[in-house]
């Protein structure tokens, strides 16, 4: 009992007024590491990788479900872009007569239209990609970057239904088969990367402020109508004195570079029209300047992605 009592009296850990363990140490000593902090960028590339089959089924899901209350189903998947060519082609090939100046016009419409709305599409999922998907973002632990892919990627599945459509459009307006027809694979490519850099740039944007989804829609159509979708952007340049500037920025546009390229690969009579050397400059540089950059830029934000 004496020898208890004249012990030096032990310390409890984590008393009032007494140091305890460093809690970085304690970290470093069990392999803890901050919950949700950014990995490196090659870390962030691999574990995308790792996810690839999540990200091809997850594009498919929501391409499966987008229409699955519709009666007609994924009919709505051509339907949708058949009839906004159609609408375009009464109010603008019609009655403003913008056809006269553009041979095969309904294939140089409906591609135009196609082309134009994967754009479009994509930008738009993007912009909604995390803020709409707070719930998953919030519950399982993976890269963010696989949201606005996946999407972009259902897009790119969309579009590709609607390549068949306007494949039997141009070969009954008598557009023949060619060997051009294979430029659709590069051409592709070159916009899907286009589309995921920005689709990437506007789920950042969007994860902070969500009332860019509502500006976006006034943004996109002030965009197609300066992008030729629905005439001939080179007719109109030609009898105009615009500005140098603007008329370059018009030509550097890059749905209207994707879209001319598009109809150069697919068009008979547009190869009449030879394209300039630079517009397939312009279609890479934009693809590598929008899918590296726009990936840097959304990996830089991924810690705060689905806080607050």
């Amino acid at each position: 009992m004496s020898q208890a009592l004249d012990a030096p009296p032990r310390t409890a850990v984590g008393t009032p007024g007494t140091p305890g363990p460093d809690p970085a140490e304690l970290a470093a000593q069990y392999g803890l590491t901050v919950s949700g902090a950014r990995p490196t960028l090659p870390a962030y590339v691999r574990q995308l990788w790792q996810r690839r089959h999540f990200i091809t089924a997850f594009a498919t899901a929501k391409l499966t479900a987008q229409y699955s209350q519709a009666k007609l189903g994924q009919v709505w998947q051509v339907m949708t872009p058949l009839l906004n060519a159609a609408v375009y082609y009464f109010i603008f090939g019609v009655l403003m007569n913008t056809k006269r100046a553009v041979p095969d016009y309904v294939p140089f419409l409906v591609t135009g239209v196609f082309i134009f709305t994967f754009t479009q599409s994509s930008v738009m999922a993007g912009t909604r990609a995390i803020a709409g998907s707070l719930g998953l973002v919030r519950a399982l632990h993976f890269p963010r970057a696989a949201l606005p892919i996946s999407y972009c990627l259902q897009q790119l599945q969309q579009l590709l239904f609607s390549m068949c459509a306007l494949v039997v459009i141009l070969l009954c307006f008598g557009v023949p088969p060619a060997m051009s027809w294979l430029l659709v694979i590069p051409v592709l490519t070159l916009q899907f990367t286009f589309n995921t850099g920005l689709a990437l740039v506007m789920a950042r944007l969007g994860s902070s402020t969500p009332d860019i989804a509502q500006l976006m829609p006034f943004v996109l159509r002030t965009w197609m109508y300066a992008s030729g979708v629905m005439w001939s952007l080179d007719a109109i340049l030609k009898d105009k004195h615009l500005p140098h500037a603007l008329q370059v920025l018009l030509e550097c546009n890059p749905a209207a570079v994707y879209i001319d390229l598009m109809r150069f690969a697919l068009i008979d009579s547009f190869h009449a029209s030879q394209l300039p050397h630079h517009v397939w400059a312009w279609a890479i540089g934009w693809a590598v300047l929008a899918g590296v950059g726009g990936f840097i830029y959304f990996w830089k934000a991924e810690e705060t992605y689905g806080r607050g």
